[in-house]
């Protein structure tokens, strides 16, 4: 019970989780921000991860303000990540760049729906309003909207379904990277110039 752990209240309101490095790349300035909105929306947040000295002071100090709505656990253990992806909403991923990322991949297999900056690989493994929720700026304003969407799709129960459905079942792995591959080489190959025939 991932609220337990983190000594959050008993809540039929959303989980927001964070599972990620404290650090600025990471966009966790962002989500210091946004954090009163969520509370005071009835959403809780549980954070793991390690970090920047600063951001982890302001994690720090958002659970001391916000006791039995915010928790988190500074370091790092992977069943309790584990944990996190199964039992939360959505998955807090706003940042700024992110080559590939997996957090949000684990996240969909377990039905937990990301809420990330549209960049990187999350670009191509979050479909915007299927299997989770992308943002296009990477400022607190774009992520507040970003999450007024959550928390309308929340309140849904049929469309929240859907998404988890979506997400969980979404492809992934080397069986989907190798077609890919394998379309972008036979697009390449029909487009090149013919070899010159040497005589």
């Amino acid at each position: 019970q991932v609220r337990k752990a983190f000594g959050l209240r008993e809540s039929t309101g959303p989980l927001f989780a964070v599972v990620s490095r404290l650090v600025h790349q990471k966009g966790l300035d962002l989500i210091c921000e946004v954090a009163p909105q969520i509370v005071a929306a009835g959403g809780q947040i549980a954070v793991i991860g390690g970090g920047e000295p600063e951001i982890e002071r302001q994690v720090a100090a958002l659970t001391r303000r916000y006791p039995g709505q915010v928790g988190a656990f500074i370091g790092f253990e992977e069943g309790l990540a584990r944990r996190m992806f199964a039992g939360a909403d959505f998955l807090l991923m706003p940042s700024r760049f992110e080559p590939c990322g997996l957090s949000q991949m684990y996240a969909q297999r377990f039905g937990c729906l990301p809420i990330a900056h549209a960049t990187g690989g999350l670009i191509d493994t979050v479909d915007d309003g299927v299997t989770g929720f992308l943002f296009q700026h990477a400022s607190v304003e774009a992520l507040r909207r970003c999450l007024e969407r959550a928390f309308r799709t929340f309140r849904l129960p049929s469309l929240l379904a859907a998404m988890r459905r979506a997400a969980m079942l979404r492809p992934s792995g080397w069986d989907v990277a190798g077609k890919k591959y394998l379309s972008l080489y036979e697009r390449t190959a029909a487009t090149a110039p013919a070899l010159a025939t040497v005589s």
